[in-house]
Order: structure tokens, then sequence, then C-alpha cells
């Protein structure tokens, strides 16, 4: 977070632009008047001023930006081409750059732009029309944002040594899984990986150990590879829902794993319950061809130390109903406070 104090109400209206644009922002009107060290285009208030505001002012290029600012908003414009030079004077103190929302392709970034901002820890380059990535050379960057562009590749390598990467964010682009085959094995730290809404056949291969969060909902995946989850000791939330997953995709005991709190196979093509572990709470399982409740699925035998600990699940728009719950299922599910079969 940016060191700020504010007042409470200012703080309130903050945390919801925050929702809406998804990151830290202060607008530069709660911040004061703006500063003499500013480009004429920009607000660079004086309570705040490492920070330089250009976002919504119709911009069709990126300002100058002059010494001292660390924290560069320019989304909401209609910027269509980054100039070399623009970034000489932060190369090395820029922290955040924020440019979503703009018109920008690959072809009109100029060499020694972003690919000179050494210490970048925040880059969000969402809603732009982008067909490569584009990486800064910092070893700092924590957080990758590249949603809603058009995606279609993203070559191994580029995050060799982002070890410091802990959240990327790719959905709604154009990406497959050959694509993206080798691109995460570089952050040894990332926890979030979001690949929604692209055209995956299959979960992306050789993401890290560190994994926490893994979201892939809306792609083409058919099949969950075996020992896919024993690689992702620390996996606790996966979401695979919107997808073409079915029976003989599911390898036994696939999602037996005891790290995931939250599983969501949702809008999918199964027929039974997948088996889960008994440490699962969250369970997602409404709209497919389901036509048994197999308890087995969640416990492999009851007694007062085994039972599930699943608290939701969620069965609707199934071919399933509460009357096929076998009699013992209160005993296994004994923790669970909503069960939804309509």
């Amino acid at each position: 977070m940016i060191p700020l104090r504010l007042p409470l109400l200012a703080v309130l209206v903050s945390l919801a632009l925050c929702q809406y644009y998804d990151y830290d922002y202060q607008p530069a009107s709660m911040l004061g008047p703006s500063g003499p060290n500013c480009n004429q285009e920009c607000e660079c208030p004086i309570n705040f001023p490492s920070a330089m505001y250009c976002d919504s002012r119709k911009l069709k290029f990126v300002p100058v930006v002059p010494t001292g600012i660390k924290y560069l908003y320019l989304h909401n414009n209609q910027i269509e081409e980054i100039k070399a030079g623009v970034f000489d004077n932060v190369t090395d103190g820029l922290r955040w750059l924020v440019l979503d929302k703009n018109h920008l392709t690959n072809a009109k970034i100029a060499k020694g732009t972003i690919d000179k901002l050494t210490a970048l820890e925040k880059l969000f380059f969402s809603y732009n029309n982008i067909t490569e990535p584009v990486i800064p050379p910092s070893k700092s960057l924590d957080e990758l944002k590249m949603m809603h562009n058009k995606l279609t590749k993203f070559p191994s390598g580029l995050l060799s040594d982002k070890e410091n990467l802990t959240s990327i964010n790719l959905q709604h682009n154009e990406l497959t899984s050959d694509a993206i085959a080798g691109a995460f094995k570089g952050p040894k730290k990332l926890m979030s990986l979001d690949v929604s809404n692209n055209k995956l056949k299959k979960l992306p291969a050789g993401v890290p150990s560190s994994l926490e969060i893994l979201y892939a909902d809306y792609n083409d995946i058919d099949s969950i590879g075996a020992g896919y989850l024993n690689k992702l000791p620390k996996l606790q939330y996966l979401r695979v829902s919107h997808n073409k997953l079915v029976d003989s995709g599911i390898p036994a005991g696939v999602f037996n794993v005891s790290s995931l709190v939250e599983l969501d196979l949702s809008f999918n093509k199964l027929q039974s319950i997948p088996e889960i572990n008994e440490q699962l709470e969250q369970f997602y399982l409404q709209a497919n061809e389901i036509s048994k409740f197999d308890l087995g699925s969640f416990c492999k035998f009851s007694g007062p130390l085994n039972y599930s600990r699943l608290k939701h699940l969620r069965l609707d728009a199934n071919n399933i109903t509460q009357s096929s719950m076998p009699p013992d299922t209160s005993n296994c599910l004994r923790q669970a406070s909503d069960i939804m079969f309509d």
C-alpha cells in the first residue's frame, strides 16, 4: 500500500475505486494541489509528490515522466504509442506503471521504454491490443496484469529472473496450451495465476510448486493430468468451471489432495462426482450431468475422526435430487451447512 493518511471518507471512496480499477488508487483530487515538478498534462499532488496522475485525460501518447516519480497512472486514456525517452528520468525509480484501458499495440511500444524500467514492481497492462507480453527487466516485479488483450503467445524464459513475482493475471486473451508451455517456470514465489477465458486444452504445465490459486475457467479443458495437483502442494483454490471436463478425463484420485480448500468444476460434462479429500470445504458441481450421489467420493468410511470437512456443496442443475442421498450422508457430511440440489 502507498503510505498515506486520509480521512475516513477518503479511505472508503479509495476502497471503492480499488475494486473498480483492481489496484490501489487515490484520486489526485483528494490529495491537494499539484506540485511544480510535473508534466503539464498531469497532476503530481504536493501531498504525494512521487505519484503522477495522467488518467482519464484523452491522452494519445505517454508524456515525459519527471525525476522522482514512482507511481504513474495512465489508465482510461486513448494512448496508442509509447515513444522512446519518456521514462529516461525514472528508469531505476518507477515502481508502478498503470496503462489499463488504452489502445496500445506491440508495434507502437518503442525500445528504450518499458524495457528499461529496472525497479518496476507492478505492471498493469489490461484492456489494450497487445499480442505478445511486454515484460520489464526489473527483478522486483511482483504483480503482472495483462487481462483483456489479444495475447496469442507467452514465450518461455520471459519470467526466468522474476523471482519476486507473486501474481499473474492473463484472463480474456487468446492463449493456447502450447502458447504458454513453460511460461511460468521462473517465478519461484508465484502464488496466484489466472488464465481464465482463453483457449487452453489443459491446465498450464510447469507452474511452480508455490502456487496457491489457479483459475482456468472458460477454456476448452477436457481432462486433468494424473498427478497434476501432487506437484502443487500449496494449491488451495482451483477453478475449472465452464470447460469440457468428462469422467474419462478425470483420473482416479486426481483431486484427492489435502491442500485444496475450494474446487469448482461447475458447468462441465461430468456424470459422476469425482473423489475429493476430506479436507475440502467448498465444492461446486452445478450444471453437469451427474445422476448418482456416491458417498465414497467424500468419505472412504465414516467414524468419530473420519468425516468430510465439506461446508458447501452445489449439485443443482444435474440429474440428481436430495432423495438420492444415502442414509449415512449426515455422518459423512456432518459439517455441511449448505447442500444445493435445485
